[in-house]
């Protein structure tokens, strides 16, 4: 593992301080390499924080363009970015904010298909995709590549978070859950309606992207308690916090016993 440089024992002093992190801890970070899904307005705040915690290669998968109505809530691009490839924006604010973090871009849409070989070559992987078809996609392939998932969704004013860890058992030697224990199967097309139609707060995807960056960093610089079996909900309107938890369901079709 290569050492911390002059700089980077500067650039990250507030981190290698705190006993939890430490220099091993920050060691990790240099060292890891995280996949996020989208660089819309969970990937957004995501990628910033990763980026600033000095995660050393984090892959952006996107295929989409900055467009104006993005920049209510996407606040890793800019008004002159308007146009511009997502994942190329988010690799030039990047490089701005942190010379020492590699970028890898995937300009395109992660399917069923192509989910595993995207994921495969980094060590966990961030979902911040706004559709039920990806994010299925996105957790069947971390579990067959045995890949940790911390996964988000926003509403219009309440948000989601929960880390699956299914390809691990918990402490009392019971599978951990799939994303399909949580949720076994999508809603009906159309019953859920679109940021577009609905509208999202943008203060609120800056809170759910910025937590799991915490969630990211917690699990790969290895301090505290991961969020798994468990769900945080967030209600933006009364500034509520609450956490579901949720078990192994032996009828899951990944890794579930009663098929």
């Amino acid at each position: 593992m290569t050492a911390l440089s002059p700089d980077e024992i500067k650039r990250y002093a507030r981190h290698i301080v705190l006993r939890e992190v430490g220099g091993p801890g920050q060691l990790r970070l240099k060292a890891a390499r995280v996949l996020v899904i989208g660089a819309g307005g969970l990937g957004a705040p995501l990628i910033q924080y990763l980026a600033a915690a000095g995660i050393g290669t984090i892959g952006i998968v996107d295929d989409d363009t900055v467009s104006l109505s993005n920049l209510q809530r996407q606040v890793i691009h800019g008004t002159p970015d308007l146009g511009r490839p997502k994942v190329e924006s988010a690799a030039h604010a990047v490089a701005r904010l942190n010379p020492h973090v590699r970028v890898e871009t995937h300009a395109t849409r992660l399917t069923p298909e192509n989910a595993e070989g995207l994921i495969g070559s980094y060590d966990l992987v961030a979902d911040g995709s706004d559709n039920f078809a990806t994010r299925y996609a996105v957790s069947d392939a971390c579990y067959r590549a045995r890949r940790p998932l911390v996964t988000a969704a926003l509403g219009q004013f309440d948000g989601s978070l929960t880390t699956i860890r299914a390809h691990e058992a918990g402490p009392d030697g019971q599978p951990n859950p799939t994303y399909r224990c949580l949720f076994p199967s999508p809603p009906p097309a159309g019953a859920v309606p679109t940021c577009a139609e609905a509208g999202v707060l943008g203060a609120l995807a800056g809170l759910m992207g910025s937590l799991m960056a915490l969630e990211v960093i917690r699990a790969v610089a290895g301090f505290g308690e991961p969020l798994v079996g468990r769900l945080l909900m967030i209600d933006a309107q009364s500034l509520r916090f609450e956490t579901l938890s949720y078990a192994w369901d032996p009828g899951n079709p990944l890794s579930g016993t009663d098929l």
